[in-house]
């Protein structure tokens, strides 16, 4: 990502020196390239250094460009001998190393020896599917994908058993569990009582960063590249294997899986499950769709429920911890690629943090569909009151705003669900408007984000929420338990 603000010289001096701020820290707390533009000679060169920074980094890039230069005529007579006219150059060349053949047939002999392999490929092998894919069926390894890592391979893959995390699946969990041979391509996930455990599994890691390597958990081999470069040096060594019992189980899982998402993304309880509306969601979506999700509890309904086909991309906070991404990340989505669907799934506490981005949208007739999930309330923070801590919910409740109006007032398309029976032709009109539009999904507040297996210790902190007062205790035990009864019949 590229960044550039304009100042005039006097804001400059003023920031910096009046109220002692430094700009350079300011900028560089979030950006790898921070450079001003001093003169038209220098813009060449500062955006070439920009661009390659941010793409080999993968991280923010920031320019400033003070608007008195803006003012100045590019003559090409105003430059000192040190800038060499035509010196930069917009090339870039990505890293492909391949790291010694020694470790890579060190990694391979571990692979070949595992009896429950498994691969947790991250966003670094989104362009590496062809390889990843191909060492999952050699290896009979099921493949887990954390959340930036979901459209690597293809959601009705026999080959994946999907996310990991809270919001992951019950299978890729138990995947993670049991192996004993474990392949991280690509991938920081952050949550580390989601890995094996310490002497559980050997470990393979390939990664870009040499400081990624065993950051998480303990590795085996660290394998220092790009992902698709170091797989395809790694893919000769492999052996197929024909024990493919520990890749079988995990398939049968699946297909339970599967069943129980099928039955909660149809049921037609009232207030509707937000579940529903991404389950209905999910099958409108083209195959080429970009979808953007925010932080919340938002971002389970759409990891479980939107299905990675063919192009199809995705994208949320990297972390889970920034709020109101969603939407400018489709903004970014649908300027980089016109003519594509793109669509942003958020929460209302996000979408109103950045609401004014919905004027955005329709000056620049940005044909992005927001849905958002309208229930009152942060929701995640709410649940993770309860769940995490064992406190009743404290300062989540937000302030109800009809986003229909709202849209319509910023002369975007506006849409409202209530009821399960109506949300796939809702949503089918928002998604065939020409134009920007939102679509507020009215849910039920007190549905969980159930992990894909509660711990003990998540029910007990649960249970000592609701004892210590929770006001809306009554209707989470009602919801919780009607939810088990309908799963169990």
């Amino acid at each position: 990502m590229l960044a550039i603000t304009g100042h005039t010289f006097h804001d400059l001096i003023g920031l910096q020196y009046q109220q002692d701020v430094d700009l350079d820290k300011l900028f560089m707390d979030v950006a790898a390239f921070n450079q001003r533009v001093m003169g038209p000679a220098h813009v060449e060169n500062v955006v070439d250094e920009a661009i390659k920074t941010a793409l080999a980094r993968r991280t923010v890039s920031h320019i400033t460009v003070p608007k008195d230069i803006q003012t100045w005529e590019a003559d090409g007579h105003h430059r000192s001998d040190a800038n060499v006219p035509g010196h930069s150059s917009d090339l870039f060349a990505g890293s492909r190393s391949v790291p010694p053949s020694e470790l890579v047939r060190r990694a391979a002999d571990i692979i070949n020896a595992g009896h429950k392999v498994a691969i947790l490929a991250g966003r670094g092998c989104l362009h590496a599917r062809a390889e990843i894919l191909e060492l999952a069926e050699l290896a009979g390894a099921p493949i887990v994908k954390p959340l930036l890592g979901k459209a690597v391979v293809p959601d009705d893959s026999p080959l994946t058993t999907g996310g990991i995390g809270l919001l992951g699946t019950a299978p890729s969990a138990d995947v993670l569990d049991d192996c004993d041979t474990l392949v991280i391509a690509g991938s920081a996930f952050p949550y580390m009582e989601f890995y094996p455990k310490p002497g559980q599994a050997k470990t393979i890691q390939i990664d870009v960063d040499p400081a990624r390597i065993g950051l998480r958990c303990p590795v085996d081999v660290g394998l220092v590249g790009d992902c698709g470069t170091v797989l395809r040096a790694l893919l000769p060594l492999i052996e197929r294997t024909a024990d493919r019992a520990f890749l079988t189980e995990a398939q049968e899982h699946m297909k339970e899986w599967r069943e129980l998402m099928r039955e909660r993304g149809t049921r037609d309880d009232m207030p509707m499950k937000p579940q529903v509306v991404t389950y209905a969601l999910n099958r409108l979506l083209r195959d080429d769709a970009i979808v953007s999700g925010d932080s919340g509890t938002i971002a389970t309904w759409a990891a479980r429920y939107i299905d990675i086909r063919d192009r199809m991309q995705f994208s949320l906070s990297g972390s889970l911890a920034t709020m109101a991404n969603g939407l400018p990340y489709s903004i970014g989505a649908a300027i980089a690629f016109p003519g594509r669907q793109v669509v942003c799934i958020v929460g209302d506490g996000g979408f109103t943090m950045l609401m004014g981005e919905l004027a955005t949208l329709v000056k620049y007739k940005l044909p992005v569909k927001v849905i958002i999930m309208k229930n009152n309330v942060l929701g995640m923070i709410k649940w993770e009151q309860l769940v995490l801590e064992g406190n009743p919910q404290f300062g989540v409740e937000l302030q109800p705003i009809d986003f229909e109006a709202y849209a319509r007032a910023c002369g975007a398309g506006g849409f409202t669900i209530e009821r399960p029976q109506d949300a796939e032709a809702t949503l089918a009109a928002a998604l065939a408007y020409p134009g920007p539009a939102v679509v507020q999904a009215v849910v039920d507040p007190d549905e969980p984000p159930v992990p894909g297996k509660v711990t003990t210790k998540q029910a007990m902190n649960l249970a000592k929420a609701l004892a210590r007062g929770e006001k809306d205790r009554w209707r989470i035990v009602r919801t919780v338990a009607k939810d088990k009864v309908r799963e169990v019949v």
